[in-house]
């Protein structure tokens, strides 16, 4: 599906961001991955290229800082010669009441998850301008389209993805790059696993198909929207959510 294919997913080694880059190796696309602390997972990642035929290469960014995100794009087009497809995966969360929660909790998390999108769009619309192809993919929340509470700074940040997503959209659809969010519901991963049974049960209530999605449920609609079966759709928020906001 992605022969030739170049890729580059912010986050790739925990939950959906190594499932989206192990999809699309599968599928015969060469990857770079960007990772913030773990040298070991990003290792793991790394050894996986060999199973699958594929390129599967990680390096160390912080994706809120554009320096750091410029070299990253730098090396994936050394190492991998073009870039046509771009994952924007990077989030973290730093819940609290917004009457608790500090100013400093409030910007990071901003900084994390919409700055990076803008840092990595800006740095591949060039490259993908000058081949006229493109496809960037970026990972929001359904809780962007309902809000949450003890979340504002993450909210926030993901209703700002779909914002700038559909602005992108627009600005470069004459350039044949497509650019489309998902937004995943309830996602078996770190960043939900601390939750109370109680918690864990009363978010199932809210979900339709009453179970929880795997990482491979988000990568599975991040390569097709990735892939030619999507030529003809951008500007689309696509919730993968067992029908939680339907």
């Amino acid at each position: 599906m992605f022969k030739n294919k170049k890729a580059i997913v912010t986050g790739g080694t925990r939950g959906i961001g190594r499932a989206i880059v192990l999809d699309l190796a599968a599928n015969g696309c060469d990857v770079v991955f960007t990772y913030f602390s773990s040298e070991e997972a990003a290792k793991n990642l790394e050894s996986e290229s060999g199973k699958l035929g594929v390129k599967i290469l990680g390096i160390k960014a912080d994706a809120s800082k554009f320096e750091e995100a410029e070299e990253s794009v730098q090396f994936t087009l050394e190492n991998l010669g073009n870039l046509d497809i771009l994952v924007n995966n990077v989030g973290i969360t730093k819940d609290n009441l917004i009457l608790r929660m500090s100013e400093e909790d409030f910007d990071s998390v901003l900084s994390a998850n919409l700055k990076s999108v803008y840092n990595y769009s800006k740095l591949v619309i060039r490259p993908m301008m000058k081949q006229r192809y493109g496809r960037i993919i970026n990972i929001s929340s359904v809780v962007a389209l309902i809000g949450n509470p003890g979340q504002a700074n993450y909210v926030a940040s993901k209703a700002g993805v779909i914002g700038l997503t559909k602005s992108l959209a627009r600005e470069l659809a004459s350039r044949n790059i497509t650019v489309n969010a998902v937004a995943p519901g309830y996602v078996s991963t770190d960043m939900t696993k601390d939750l109370t049974e109680a918690q864990k049960e009363a978010m199932l209530n809210q979900v339709p198909l009453k179970r929880i999605a795997e990482p491979i449920d988000i990568a599975k609609v991040v390569s097709f929207l990735a892939s030619s079966s999507a030529d003809y759709i951008t500007g689309q928020v696509i919730t993968v959510d067992g029908g939680m906001t339907m």
